[in-house]
């Protein structure tokens, strides 16, 4: 990763507005001089397809972008230790929804910006084939495209998780376990660097290691070196096939769990919801038996549905409903993949 530098950078910050006017809102972008009136429906997947027509027509190779939220002197979020991790794009808005701004920034301050999400270099597409600079020597790397093959490794680890964990097990409990039962080698040892556990805001909490052991899921051996934390999991019979690099993969789509992708920031029971759902749905739909949905979050059948409302509330979930004839939960995602839309 390259950070902001005194040497000049160039900018990746683009910003749009939605302008409430009589006929529907128009759309405002200081770098265009065209202010499309747009229909209040489509007005949000409007500036957000604007902004990725920018992205695409500004694109850098990797080793060129800087974290432009650093170069402002990080006004866009509470402090905290400093830029870390690759730069990604992070899509913000404001709490009216009409404001919405896309930048470059690392990991660490995109973590900390409120109203924020990263989205997937997969989101933008390659719009008609962008040519890799002269100066360039090889084309920029990306993140591997994860498809159903991950979500339905999750899907069945999420499932063995709620037969193997205690009914009360903590939904942060559960996030943590579900990245070591993916990341274990064939002999079942973890190791997960402390830099990974902050990012998904796990770092510090011995608690969640501890209700992990007392369930006697794994155990964590005591002295010796701390970094990166180590265990042993005690329950590892059926959890190695395929193999370790499609489990890997499957941990990390779980990370990021397109269209429900949850910023980390966020409580870790909606996090969790979210992650069932998205590992639970297909083509902008999905469903589930209530008493199943129930353990796999971890969470009691009214607690669950105030958790549905607020993912509603945030964007994330169209609408669900409970389908009281077969005890069965369907719900709807949006249109357009929200995953950059965690804005409540």
């Amino acid at each position: 990763m390259r950070l902001a530098s005194t040497h000049a950078t160039v900018q990746r910050i683009w910003t749009v507005h939605l302008r409430p006017q009589t006929g529907g809102p128009a759309l405002t972008c200081p770098r265009c001089t065209h202010s499309p009136i747009l229909q209040a429906a489509s007005a949000r997947s409007a500036a957000l397809t604007h902004l990725a027509r920018h992205a695409r027509a500004d694109a850098l190779p990797g080793h060129l972008r800087t974290c432009q939220c650093r170069t402002r002197g990080c006004h866009w979020h509470p402090r905290h230790r400093g830029c870390a991790g690759p730069v990604l794009l992070a899509l913000t808005c404001d709490r009216s929804g009409r404001a919405w701004r896309l930048a470059d920034a690392c990991a660490a301050c995109a973590a900390a910006m409120s109203h924020t999400a990263v989205v997937p270099p997969t989101l933008l597409g390659t719009g008609g084939g962008t040519q890799p600079t002269a100066g360039s020597s090889r084309p920029a790397r990306h993140p591997p495209s994860f498809g159903p093959a991950e979500q339905q490794r999750v899907r069945e680890m999420l499932t063995y998780l709620a037969a193997a964990l205690p009914r009360f097990s903590s939904p942060a409990a559960r996030l943590l376990a579900l990245q070591c039962a993916l990341r274990a080698d064939h002999h079942g040892r973890i190791r997960l660097p402390h830099g990974f556990l902050r990012g998904m805001r796990l770092h510090g909490y011995a608690e969640l290691w501890l209700e992990l052991e007392h369930a006697g899921w794994l155990y964590r051996p005591r002295g010796g070196s701390c970094s990166p934390i180590q265990a042993q999991l005690l329950d590892a019979a059926d959890l190695h096939t395929p193999g370790r690099t499609p489990r890997i993969r499957a941990a990390q789509w779980a990370l990021h769990p397109t269209p429900l992708a949850v910023s980390p920031v966020l409580p870790s029971a909606l996090r969790l919801t979210a992650l069932v759902l998205a590992a639970h749905s297909t083509a902008g739909a999905g469903g589930g038996e209530l008493d199943a949905l129930v353990r796999q979050c971890g969470q009691p059948p009214q607690q669950l549905e105030d958790l549905l409302d607020q993912l509603v509330r945030a964007r994330l979930v169209t609408a669900w409903h409970h389908r009281h004839d077969n005890a069965e939960v369907r719900w709807e995602l949006p249109a357009h993949s929200p995953s950059d839309e965690n804005s409540a």
